[in-house]
């Protein structure tokens, strides 16, 4: 073959093996390409099936602070209705407190007389009834200021005793009951007084003093309904 061919025939041999391993280049090339492209569009399918998890997690909490908060509002909307009823039964109590005041005057309440507690007295003493036990004390001091010889003196100081221990004030509840059976030991109120006063003892520690009190009680007044409660506590000590 004269030299001219063959170095043709070598040139156009070289011109097609370049030409072959250029292809093959792109198609592996083109394979990495796709591939990479679908790596990429199932990771973008695994974000947002991520992302539609965690919005149902948000939408799924966000449903149970709305529940939460309903159940608040009812509780709220209970606790101002038992409130609202509390009040209205505090002032029933109130109203009602006048018929269970002690009629001093027996006789005279039997013969149809109006010797009925006068108004200042059933006020305080609705007050206490209603638990408005600061206010109850000035109302019956105010009482027994202006009606210092009415016959209800000794259960304005009987129950200005009670307020003082219903607010745990001992001392003061102490003295007004020590005052009932010092000055009005012939008034109703007295045993109730001497029982009151060996409680407040007994709660102020002195129990010496309380036994004392019960004691008395039950000599000075036995037949009394709250002598047997004294010998209770006695039984109990």
């Amino acid at each position: 073959m004269p030299s001219g061919i063959r170095w043709a025939v070598c040139v156009a041999a070289s011109l097609a093996l370049a030409g072959c391993a250029s292809n093959d280049l792109m198609v592996k090339r083109q394979t990495e390409t796709e591939a990479k492209v679908e790596h990429l569009i199932q990771s973008d399918k695994r974000a947002e099936q991520r992302m539609n998890e965690l919005s149902g997690q948000v939408q799924s909490q966000e449903d149970q602070a709305k529940a939460v908060s309903a159940q608040l509002t009812q509780l709220q909307d209970t606790i101002r209705e038992l409130r609202t009823a509390q009040d209205e039964l505090k002032a029933r109590i109130s109203l009602q407190a006048a018929p269970k005041i002690e009629v001093i005057n027996q006789e005279a309440a039997s013969k149809g007389k109006d010797y009925g507690p006068p108004s200042d007295y059933v006020q305080a003493f609705g007050l206490y009834s209603a638990n408005s036990f600061p206010a109850a004390i000035e109302a019956f001091e105010a009482f027994l200021k202006n009606n210092p010889k009415s016959s209800y003196a000794a259960n304005a100081v009987y129950w200005i005793g009670e307020c003082h221990y219903s607010l745990s004030a001992l001392p003061k509840a102490r003295d007004a009951f020590q005052k009932v059976v010092d000055d009005y030991p012939k008034s109703a109120k007295a045993p109730d007084a001497l029982l009151k006063l060996g409680y407040t003892l007994a709660a102020m520690g002195e129990k010496d003093k309380a036994t004392a009190a019960y004691e008395r009680l039950i000599k000075a007044y036995p037949g009394s309904p709250v002598a047997a409660k004294a010998r209770e506590r006695l039984t109990a000590h």
